[in-house]
This record gives C-alpha cells, sequence and structure tokens, in this order.
C-alpha cells in the first residue's frame, strides 16, 4: 500500500465508526471518520481520499446521496457501501453508479478489509 493513502469512513452510528476505525488502523492504514456525509463533503477536497467507507441510511444526506453528489462533482473516490438494508434495488443501484462494495451489516471484519485491499492493493501488495 502506498504511503499517504487516507481511507474515509462516513457513519452516523459512532460505536460503527469506533470500531471499523480501530479495525483499519489495526492494518497500518490512515483514517479520518466523519459523522455525517455533509461533515465529509466540507473536506472531501482537501483530502483526495483513495477510498471511501460509506453507510447508506444517514440522516440528511444519504450515502447513495453523497455517492450520486460525487459523481456529478467528478471526485472518482472508490466508494464501499456498509449498510443493514437488503434491498437488492438499492443494491444494485449503487454498484451500477461504481460502488466497489455492498457489505450488508453484520459482516466480517475480514469482508471488509478484503473490500479495502481491493481498493488500495491494486497489485501492489496487500495490506495485512
Amino acid at each position: 500500500m502506498a504511503t499517504g493513502q487516507v481511507v474515509c469512513l462516513v457513519d452516523d452510528d459512532q460505536s460503527v465508526r469506533e470500531s471499523l476505525a480501530g479495525l483499519l488502523r489495526s492494518v497500518g492504514l490512515q483514517v479520518r471518520v466523519f459523522a455525517s456525509a455533509e461533515e465529509f463533503l466540507r473536506v472531501v477536497g482537501e483530502l483526495a481520499p483513495a477510498c471511501l467507507i460509506l453507510d447508506v441510511t444517514m440522516p440528511g444526506m444519504t450515502g447513495a446521496d453523497l455517492q450520486e453528489r460525487l459523481l456529478a462533482e467528478e471526485q472518482k473516490v472508490p466508494i464501499i457501501f456498509i449498510t443493514a438494508r437488503t434491498e437488492s434495488a438499492l443494491r444494485a443501484r449503487v454498484l451500477e453508479l461504481g460502488a466497489v462494495a455492498y457489505l450488508v451489516k453484520p459482516f466480517a471484519e475480514s469482508e471488509l478489509l478484503d473490500a479495502v485491499d481491493a481498493v488500495l492493493g491494486s497489485g501492489k501488495g496487500s495490506i495485512r
């Protein structure tokens, strides 16, 4: 993994933010956490994140809304969605718009790390 890559995590649930940030940091990743899509949008231009882990359902702007906004602004950030929602139409929509993964909670830590590795690894070595 190239140094300097930042993984951003956006989830309105503080316990999810803390546990996933701890997991990602335990494998040597730089992680920035945000409680809302709006909070993330205020700094995305400064961060140039290598990967975005994004909850689907949040108050205010949803994860799917944020994905569409980033696409409209030509911000090309690989997105891994995490959600408790299992609707196939929603899953199909975000994947069609370019999401790299759609993980349904509760998911195994290895599933998330594999998805992040697929984004950041790019054949340059594993994060684990």
